[in-house]
């Protein structure tokens, strides 16, 4: 029988540590014997890192919600295609920094958009892969942006196009995340981002780990069945 990955994104708006977060997992699970694939959008790819680069660009104060959105698609597209897909294939744990679940909270909800066009989107570009657990680091959009904000300064980069949408652009992405939280609990957990981050990587680790846990079983349970019918 063929292995079966598992796909899992971290989520959140600017400044909630998901970068962070997510090396301290890939190294988590590297270490109990996983094969990982990290990975981030938009990007993950060398056309999807070219999107990512017009998406960012603060001077780009012209560009269009849908086109933003469908630029985010395009990107998605790629990065499906030549990394999460093969992966997934060949069993690895995919971890991706954001998935279509930022397109649903920052072109939807931050930009918007509504739910419907993002959704006609995924149908055709995703289809059914999706993510099998999302983790959506939550804190106040305040100390969010100046997280982010501190973060640019020190690499004495330019804020990018979502960052400086400013305070309430991040207001009504948060809002999008927890919605969708609220409509998938089963998939979507949120957790607290306001504090150290080795207790936020503590929490992240028992969902990870519980969801490796059920997916094995679920793996031994279909290789008996594959046997017996043998």
């Amino acid at each position: 029988m063929k292995p079966q990955g598992l796909f899992i994104t971290l989520e959140g708006i600017d400044g909630t540590g998901k970068s962070t977060q997510l090396r301290m997992l890939a190294s988590h699970l590297r270490e109990h014997g996983c094969r990982v694939c990290v990975t981030r959008e938009p990007g993950g790819t060398r056309i999807g890192e070219q999107i990512r680069k017009v998406l960012l660009a603060s001077h780009n104060t012209q560009l269009a919600a849908l086109a933003e959105l469908a630029l985010m698609y395009a990107a998605r597209a790629q990065h499906l295609r030549e990394v999460i897909r093969p992966a997934l294939a060949q069993g690895d744990v995919v971890l991706s920094d954001r998935f279509n679940d930022a397109s649903f909270a920052y072109q939807g909800y931050g930009r918007g958009l509504g739910t419907a066009p993002i959704r006609a989107f995924d149908r055709v570009i995703c289809g059914p892969t999706q993510p099998d657990l999302t983790v959506v680091l939550d804190t106040a959009p305040g100390l969010a942006l100046e997280r982010a904000t501190a973060r640019e300064n020190r690499s004495r980069s330019q804020q990018s196009r979502f960052e400086s949408a400013g305070l309430e652009f991040q207001k009504r992405v948060r809002e999008g995340y927890l919605a969708i939280a609220r409509r998938e609990p089963d998939r979507v957990k949120v957790v607290d981002a306001n504090r150290p981050a080795i207790e936020v990587q503590r929490d992240i680790r028992h969902l990870v780990d519980t969801l490796l846990g059920s997916s094995r079983r679920k793996g031994e349970t279909k290789a008996k069945g594959h046997k017996a019918k043998q």
